[in-house]
C-alpha cells in the first residue's frame, strides 16, 4: 500500500517530488518563461525612458512658424520660452512704433532686437522679401543670427 500512496503523490507532482530533479521540459518552459519576461521589462523599461526624454504630454513645443506653445498643461514655463515671449513683445512694439510713425509696409526690415532680426515679408511669400534691400543688412552681414517675420498686419510669418 506504500507503493501505492508513493504513486499517488507522483500524479500530483508530474515533475518529481519537492527538492527532486524536475524533467528536462520544465526547464525548457523555465527558460521560455524567463525570456518573455526579460522582453517585455525590457520594453517596458525602454517606453518608461522614452516618455520621460519627450516631456510627455505637459511641455512646450514649436509650431509651424516656431512659437512656442503650451502642450498640454505645463507647470514651468522655461527660460527659453520666456526669451521668445520677450522676444515677441519687443518685435511687436517696433512693429507698433513704426506703424504710428506712418511706415507703408510691403517688405522690409524693421530692425534687430538682440540677436534678431525684424523682418515685413508678404503671405504668400514674394519674390521681393529675398532681395537683400529688403532684409536686415545685421542679417545679412552675420551680425544677427536669427531673424522674425511679420507680415503687414503685425502676425508672426515666421521665427529662425
Amino acid at each position: 500500500m506504500a507503493q501505492r500512496y508513493g504513486a499517488g503523490l507522483l500524479n500530483l507532482f508530474p515533475h518529481g517530488y519537492l527538492g527532486s530533479t524536475p524533467s528536462p521540459g520544465v526547464f525548457k518552459m523555465k527558460k521560455w518563461l524567463a525570456v518573455v519576461l526579460i522582453v517585455v521589462i525590457t520594453l517596458a523599461s525602454v517606453l518608461v525612458i522614452l516618455r520621460s526624454l519627450n516631456g510627455g504630454e505637459d511641455t512646450w513645443i514649436k509650431d509651424s512658424r516656431g512659437v512656442y506653445v503650451k502642450h498640454g498643461n505645463p507647470s514651468l514655463t522655461p527660460g527659453y520660452v520666456l526669451e521668445q515671449q520677450y522676444l515677441i513683445n519687443d518685435s511687436l512694439a517696433l512693429y507698433n512704433e513704426k506703424k504710428t510713425q506712418g511706415m507703408n509696409f510691403s517688405s522690409q526690415c524693421l530692425g534687430t532686437i538682440n540677436d534678431y532680426a525684424v523682418d515685413i515679408v508678404h503671405v504668400p511669400r514674394a519674390s521681393e522679401d529675398n532681395l537683400p534691400e529688403n532684409q536686415c543688412p545685421d542679417y545679412l552681414e552675420g551680425k544677427v543670427h536669427h531673424f522674425i517675420e511679420f507680415d503687414a498686419n503685425g502676425e508672426i510669418v515666421r521665427i529662425v
